[in-house]
């Protein structure tokens, strides 16, 4: 009997390993306005790509309606519209409505769900918004409970509760729950202390493992390292990696049936205090220069990387097993398809069944790196699908 049982896991593992993986992927909506060959729409996407599309983003009104950010974007131009289009290249295509996102804060969100009648309102005026557009399900984005001008005393458990309301209220049309959550441990401990109650209150789990470091510190370190270095010596920075962080999320409780692997398609830069210092933890300047497409300090696209910064020297760090490029004083530590492919096997070595892509707009979108088109997002499905 034994035996058998051993045979039954090998056989059940082989089968979630093989099963059609899902891959989602974050349209920001905000790209259409971006320069030249930085500009991105929906008529740009590969449906076949991806298995799920998140429309990003919405946002929460203090009443507890969906708040339109941008209704020239979403209606004017009729990208919604387009998104659903979609749907006739690939007929089983998912396409969500995400609310919130990093800028949105914590501080309505906890008011929100504090109040009974307000979080009635959200969840009534994100099921029409979903049913009136023709989304197939909606996503949370609230960063994060309990942080960023939410309450750590009540956020908690009323982050639960929001989410069986919404999850109780799409289910019964038919329609799906994610939610993005922080892939950092120090951050998940305080925003999800139940993390088995906000799996089961949710059908996918969307862990962003990534922004780790960046420009927001004052020392160098990898956006997204897979695994610790030996320069991370105390616990918290062992913490600090994508291994570490899904690891919480599933030792805690999170079913690995629901979670979603975030991987990232850009890079976090740095300008150096010491060009002649380059490693982990060197002091920075703020950070890196911007690039032409997505005009930020300390952040560039992988489409900005590969074509402005491919004769730079390139490091690859066997520790952490990701790359970063080197030149003068800028650092930029990114992902590209080897550290990405690493990154999908771990998930799935952990059963993970999913892994979710920030964001299809600073992937090489039209090949102009000499890959082909989406470089990144194509050697994520080829290692999915190799298994």
């Amino acid at each position: 009997m034994t035996k058998l049982l051993g045979i039954l896991a090998i056989i059940a593992a082989s089968v979630a390993l093989s099963s059609p993986a899902r891959v989602l992927c974050y349209f920001a909506s905000w790209t259409v306005y971006r320069p030249s060959d930085g500009q991105f729409n929906v008529s740009l996407i590969d449906p076949n790509l991806c298995t799920h599309i998140l429309y990003a983003f919405v946002g929460l009104n203090e009443n507890g309606t969906v708040w339109v950010m941008d209704d020239w974007e979403a209606t004017g131009l009729g990208e919604i519209s387009h998104l659903m289009s979609l749907k006739q290249q690939n007929p089983e295509l998912k396409v969500l409505l995400s609310m919130g996102g990093w800028n949105e804060g914590s501080e309505k969100y906890s008011k929100v769900a504090a109040d009974p009648e307000k979080r009635a309102v959200l969840v009534q005026s994100a099921l029409g918004y979903v049913k009136e557009h023709g989304f197939d399900g909606f996503d949370f984005d609230w960063e994060y409970p309990g942080q960023r001008g939410g309450d750590p005393d009540i956020d908690p458990a009323n982050y639960v509760t929001i989410l069986g309301e919404l999850k109780s209220a799409l289910n019964a049309e038919g329609l799906i729950l994610s939610a993005a959550v922080t892939g950092g441990v120090a951050s998940m401990d305080i925003s999800y202390p139940d993390i088995a109650a906000v799996s089961d209150n949710l059908d996918m789990i969307n862990v962003m493992a990534y922004d780790y470091h960046g420009s927001f510190e004052n020392f160098v370190g990898h956006y997204a390292p897979l695994s610790p270095s030996h320069l991370d010596v105390t616990e918290e920075q062992q913490q600090l990696n994508v291994m570490a962080g899904l690891r919480h999320w599933l030792d805690q409780g999170a079913d690995p049936t629901k979670v979603n692997l975030g991987v990232g398609t850009y890079g976090r830069t740095f300008t150096l205090a010491d060009a002649s210092n380059a490693e982990l933890y060197a002091p920075v300047n703020g950070g890196g220069k911007p690039g032409p497409y997505t005009g930020l300090d300390g952040t560039l696209g992988y489409n900005e990387i590969c074509l402005f910064n491919s004769d730079w020297d390139y490091i690859w760090d066997e520790e952490q097993q990701v790359p970063h490029l080197l030149s003068g004083d800028q650092w930029i530590g990114y992902d590209d398809t080897k550290s990405l492919e690493l990154k999908v096997e771990y998930a799935m070595n952990s059963y993970v069944e999913g892994v979710m892509v920030w964001s299809l707009d600073t992937d090489d979108f039209l090949g102009a790196c000499g890959q082909g088109k989406y470089p990144l997002l194509t050697a994520i499905n080829n290692r999915l699908r190799a298994n």
